[in-house]
């Protein structure tokens, strides 16, 4: 068993941001045709996490047109170049599935205000 995690463990990134189910991110992903490669930006919500260690995955949904188009991402594949978080989602369930039959405006997410701790409420 200490095998498995040492394995693990040089998988892991350090690079990956902080976000949660309900965050808007944007993942550079390398995308290979034949010998040439290039990365591919995909930016949707993230609906859910799932999976620990190595094997974490995350499910970002994202709109094309009037189509919902889901990818699911190995967090830590050697092809994720890298993750931007681009907005902070203010939901109660760690996990979004409801999103697939909303449209529109009832599929919006409340953005997470952002406390700056520099500044004081005076």
């Amino acid at each position: 068993m200490d095998k498995l995690r040492l394995i693990e463990q040089t998988v892991m990134r350090d690079d990956i941001p902080e976000f949660t189910a309900g965050d808007t991110i944007n993942v550079h992903y390398r995308v290979r045709e034949g010998e040439k490669e290039r990365i591919q930006q995909y930016e949707g919500v993230v609906l859910n996490e799932r999976g620990s260690g190595a094997n974490k995955t995350i499910t970002v949904r994202k709109m094309s047109g009037s189509v919902g188009v889901e990818r699911i991402f190995p967090l830590y594949s050697p092809f994720i170049a890298k993750i931007d978080v681009k907005k902070k989602g203010r939901v109660r369930r760690s996990k979004l599935f409801y999103l697939r039959e909303r449209r529109g405006k009832s599929a919006r997410i409340r953005e997470r205000e952002r406390v700056n701790p520099n500044t004081e409420k005076k």
